[in-house]
């Protein structure tokens, strides 16, 4: 799978912010534009995906879904094709003596 550099969001449903700008929620995956699948092999249209040009892809594997969130599930393999390797996705804060 070759890395990606700039992918944007596809979710399974949307909601519009308070500014009044679509913003992705339910299921996301990264999304090349210009393609129509996600990063990690999805076909758009056969999954119903909606695509978001305007929303950069930037979730970590370190990330926590809260029941507050609108976002339910971010794909893990979309996670892993976006980040690069050898990166810490967390840094230590109190470092024992």
């Amino acid at each position: 799978m070759a890395r990606v550099t700039a992918a944007s969001v596809a979710a399974s449903s949307e909601w519009v912010g308070p500014d009044g700008v679509r913003q992705p929620g339910g299921e996301v995956h990264a999304w090349s534009p210009g393609t129509n699948q996600t990063v990690c092999g999805l076909a758009l249209s056969r999954t119903r995906l909606r695509r978001f040009p305007h929303v950069r892809f930037d979730f970590r594997a370190t990330d926590v879904v809260t029941p507050e969130d609108q976002v339910r599930y971010i794909c893990p393999r979309c996670t892993a094709a976006t980040t690069r390797r050898g990166e810490k996705s967390w840094t230590r804060t109190s470092p024992r003596p």
